[in-house]
């Protein structure tokens, strides 16, 4: 197990990760996600020793590694921009860290064609990295990384440089290969497909605060707070400031919509509201939708879905709308919001209740 107990890292006086603790089982993946300069490589640099705690401790497996250099830890990492050994063939990358290790010869072979045929490298290995593509070249880094077995891998957006096709391949692969390990995986993301992709487990974070941890879906069905929320959604979470009035949410005295039963229980007052994109629609999709009107800003076809952005009592909002849609600018609709997956926050930001699905 992998633990941060009260991990903070301050630089020149701006704190770049505040007080965190975190634990990570073996065998686990675990997402870190967030915006850019949210803290997801400040975080992965300490636990990899590359970087010291201002605070705090790490442990793992129950020994304390704070102030332990990265050299003495069996850690792999991946990062976005591939590193590879320039005068070392495609082979030779791979296999390097193997040779570190002493393995014999028989083993290296075995691993690094095994790695390799995974990842799509078999023509080639006895190329050097200058004479491969960029994908080609992140994909020997990918290769390195499986083959060291180490006990924490910490792979920084390392499948953004990857065609459409082998990205979507390695989501599904890389966490089956490490879990086999037994090794803890933790993979940083800005997108949250990604996250719901992978699965396991997510850590949310903005401005260097993991604002929640737990399973993925639990984390994105149930955010603990207005933060996560926005963090977790893409394309971006619609929400509203509304009063709560009896069974009705109001806006400047009007009824907006009905209050679903999953939020009845809630004490009258100020609150927002919010909803993924695609729980809006042109019609309604469920028994009880509520109806809404607004003024359609811009239109954008992306194949088989359709982005339609709104504007909502002087709000903007986005509907995620299968199929095509190419509605006219300043144009005034019916909208459909399925209200079970409503989600409510306290003036505070703190979540009051959430949808039963999103």
């Amino acid at each position: 197990m992998l633990e941060l107990l009260d991990v903070a890292k301050t630089v020149g006086g701006d704190e770049h990760i505040h007080a965190t603790n975190l634990a990570f089982e073996r065998g686990t993946l675990n997402v870190l996600l967030g915006p850019t300069l949210s803290g997801k490589t400040s975080l992965m640099r300490l636990m990899a020793g590359l970087d010291r705690p201002t605070s705090g401790t790490i442990r793992f497996d129950g020994v304390d590694v704070t102030g332990m250099p990265v050299q003495k830890r069996n850690v792999a990492m991946v990062y976005q921009q591939f590193i590879n050994y320039p005068a070392f063939t495609v082979y030779e990358n791979i296999a390097s860290p193997m040779r570190i290790a002493g393995k014999d010869k028989a083993t290296i072979d075995r691993e690094v064609r095994k790695a390799a045929e995974l990842l799509r490298l078999t023509p080639y290995l006895d190329r050097t990295p200058l004479n491969l593509s960029g994908g080609q070249q992140q994909r020997t880094a990918l290769a390195r990384a499986l083959v060291k077995n180490a006990s924490l891998v910490l792979m920084d957006e390392p499948l953004a440089n990857l065609d459409y096709k082998l990205r979507e391949e390695l989501r599904a692969e890389l966490p089956k290969i490490f879990a086999q390990s037994g090794a803890i995986f933790v993979y940083a993301t800005t997108e949250p497909s990604e996250a719901l992709l992978l699965g396991g487990n997510t850590a949310t974070l903005s401005e260097g605060r993991v604002t929640q941890f737990g399973p993925t879906i639990s984390v994105y069905r149930t955010p603990a707070d207005l933060t996560t929320a926005k963090i977790f959604a893409d394309p971006p979470l619609n929400f509203i400031d509304v009063v709560k009035t009896g069974a009705k949410f109001q806006r400047q005295g009007a009824d907006v919509f009905a209050v679903p039963t999953h939020l009845s229980a809630m004490a009258d007052g100020p609150v927002t509201v919010a909803f993924h994109p695609h729980h809006l629609g042109l019609s309604a999709q469920t028994p009880g939708a509520s109806r809404l009107r607004a003024r359609t800003q811009l239109s954008e076809i992306t194949g088989s879905e359709s982005f339609v952005y709104l504007d909502y009592d002087g709000v903007r909002w986005v509907m995620l709308a299968h199929g095509i849609h190419d509605i006219d600018p300043d144009t005034d609709i019916d909208l459909f919001l399925d209200a079970r997956h409503l989600m409510a926050f306290d003036t505070d930001g703190r979540a009051i209740a959430s949808g039963a699905k999103a």
